[in-house]
C-alpha cells in the first residue's frame, strides 16, 4: 500500500484511468467487430471514428490503427465485377530522367 500523499493520489488516479480505458476498449472492440461483421457505410464510419479516438487516447498503436482502417476500407469498397473498368486503369507515366540516362550510355 502507498504511504505518502502523492503515492496515494497516484494509486487513485491509476485506478480511475484503468476503469476509463477498459470502457473505451470494450466500446472500441464492439464497434470494430460490428463493422467487420456487417460492413455498411454507417458502421464503417463509426468504427473509423472510434479507432481514431482510441489512437488519440493512446489505446492503440498507430500501425494497428492504420491496419484496421485499411481493412475496413477494403470491406466497404464497392466490388467492381466488370473487367473492362479494371482494364481502363491509368498507367503510370515514365519519367524523362530514365530515358535521358539511357541515351547517355
Amino acid at each position: 500500500m502507498p504511504i505518502g500523499k502523492s503515492a496515494k493520489k497516484s494509486l487513485r488516479k491509476a485506478e480511475s484511468n484503468y476503469v476509463r480505458n477498459q470502457t473505451r476498449k470494450k466500446n472500441l472492440k464492439a464497434t470494430v467487430k460490428g463493422a467487420f461483421k456487417k460492413p455498411t457505410p454507417e458502421s464503417t464510419k463509426a468504427a473509423i471514428s472510434t479507432i481514431d479516438k482510441a489512437l488519440k487516447n493512446h489505446l492503440l498503436h498507430k500501425n494497428k490503427v492504420a491496419r484496421l482502417k485499411s481493412r475496413l476500407a477494403k470491406l466497404s469498397k464497392p466490388v467492381v465485377k466488370d473487367k473492362k473498368v479494371i482494364a481502363k486503369a491509368v498507367k503510370p507515366k515514365t519519367s524523362k530522367s530514365k530515358t535521358t540516362a539511357k541515351k547517355m550510355k
